[in-house]
């Protein structure tokens, strides 16, 4: 969607009153009801949905009456809402051409009072270029639902905060000034991509500068994972640049070496092609070809700064809780953790003993009651049938149902078994009909529910 922020003379407080209270709504819908956009927004004089009906005409808001009447906040809705934030806070006062373009973002030139331009950022993930997030990405983390609104707003959190520690190491990256929701202000790189390049006056210390950003990233702690010709600036001076930052890991992800190693394969391929640089290599006995070590940097060769940044930062595959549970480690709370595992293990355990055990002392009282209304309808016949449903199997001898009650303690399947048994021989006793009934089989007979009828017989005695 196309960037007008010409609309952005027509809209009023109210306007922007009901964007805010559209947002504050879908933190909790997918799609805010009319009604709690109007109670949220609380306009003095009313007129909520002559404020809907104007934001829609300029597509800030989207309509939805599938399922209730209600709205969501369009990506152009949520670049007015931080522009307009950001124009409040007089980090820029105009907004000027579009400079780029990619699969996840959109870079637009701003103008600040004084003149000076800087670089606006906005993330817009969820294109049909790149919808794969949820698995190429770990903004989610441990959340299972999503809106791409919010996606965005995370990456660009993200990508502010590594820029800012980056250029705090002195890593050449641009300034990071400001933001706010999906929204980054950066100073503006004047300079070209790398990919546009065509001829450099040093090639091979371009290189090494490159290679050289790469490993003293990885010494931070850090890897790009995209860091590629598409990705690196360069100026008519062949000062280097590199930008977007949202994708980085940690040195300790589980994949740090196959992301080391794809930056730097990314480096020699284009400086092969397109410069036609050669780079040595030594051959062994064997038939594979290997890199001189001094061309092409190791992984495992690189050793990690003390002041590494990925903890600070919670890169992808090193958080603060990895590192907690590591000084837990450290100082022995691994063991008090694992025995409290066991112990909830333990509980577990009894309350699984617990609820089978309620189980059959249920269907003890069941069968009790239902012995005692037979008794008091047939008497003496009542009595024999107890017998044998009391006795069931353990008929032999005494001894037997002694040694049978022993292994009935120790083996939990033999008491599901044996419990079997007995609701058979219930249902034996009382004549071939069922122990336990459906509780809506009395609605399709017409009659009363089995539970009822007890009730009675326990308040006639």
């Amino acid at each position: 969607m196309k960037l007008d922020v010409n609309v952005l003379r027509y809209l009023s407080k109210d306007d922007f009153r009901v964007l805010t209270a559209v947002e504050m709504g879908m933190r909790n819908h997918e799609i805010v009801p009319s009604e709690l956009v109007e109670r949220i927004a609380s306009l003095k004089h009313g007129g909520t949905y002559k404020v809907l009906k104007n934001l829609l005409k300029y597509k800030l808001l989207h309509h939805d009456a599938s399922k209730y009447d209600g709205f969501r906040l369009t990506y152009l809705g949520y670049d007015f809402l931080a522009i307009k934030t950001l124009v409040n806070r007089g980090i820029f006062t105009g907004v000027g051409r579009q400079i780029g373009v990619g699969k996840e973002s959109d870079i637009f030139e701003v103008a600040q009072e004084d003149g000076t331009i800087l670089a606006m950022k906005l993330h817009r993930l969820g294109r049909t270029s790149f919808r794969a997030v949820k698995s190429k990405r770990d903004y989610l983390r441990h959340r299972s639902s999503f809106s791409w609104l919010y996606l965005s707003r995370l990456a660009a959190l993200k990508e502010f905060a590594f820029m800012k520690a980056l250029e705090e190491h002195d890593f050449p990256v641009p300034k990071a000034i400001d933001c706010n929701r999906h929204c980054v202000i950066m100073s503006l790189v004047q300079g070209y991509p790398m990919v546009q390049v065509k001829q450099l006056q040093n090639p091979e210390t371009i290189f090494e500068k490159i290679i050289g950003i790469v490993v003293r990233l990885a010494e931070h702690g850090l890897i790009h994972c995209d860091f590629n010709e598409f990705n690196i600036m360069i100026d008519d001076e062949e000062k280097i640049t590199m930008i977007d930052f949202p994708q980085m890991v940690s040195v300790s992800h589980r994949n740090a070496q196959m992301y080391f190693d794809r930056d730097i394969e990314c480096i020699f391929k284009f400086f092969r092609k397109r410069f036609n640089m050669t780079f040595h290599e030594d051959k062994g006995e064997s038939d594979e070809t290997e890199v001189d070590e001094n061309s092409r940097p190791s992984f495992y060769d690189i050793t990690k700064d003390a002041n590494a940044l990925d903890r600070d930062l919670e890169a992808s595959g090193f958080t603060r809780k990895e590192q907690n549970d590591l000084d837990k480690f450290i100082e022995g709370g691994v063991e008090k953790s694992e025995d409290s595992d066991e112990d909830e293990d333990e509980e577990s355990d009894d309350k699984e003993q617990t609820c089978e055990s309620n189980e059959e002392e249920n269907v003890d009282e069941l069968k009790s009651l239902q012995l005692q209304e037979k008794k008091s309808s047939d008497g003496v016949e009542a009595e024999v049938k107890c017998d044998v449903t009391e006795k069931g199997e353990n008929s032999e001898d005494k001894d037997d149902a002694e040694s049978d009650e022993e292994e009935e303690e120790d083996d939990p399947e033999l008491v599901k078994q044996l419990g079997k048994q007995r609701r058979r021989a219930m249902a034996a006793a009382r004549g071939g009909r069922k122990s336990q009934s459906s509780r809506n089989t009395y609605k399709d007979k017409g009659g009363r529910s089995q539970n009822s009828k007890i009730h009675s017989n326990m308040s006639g005695w």
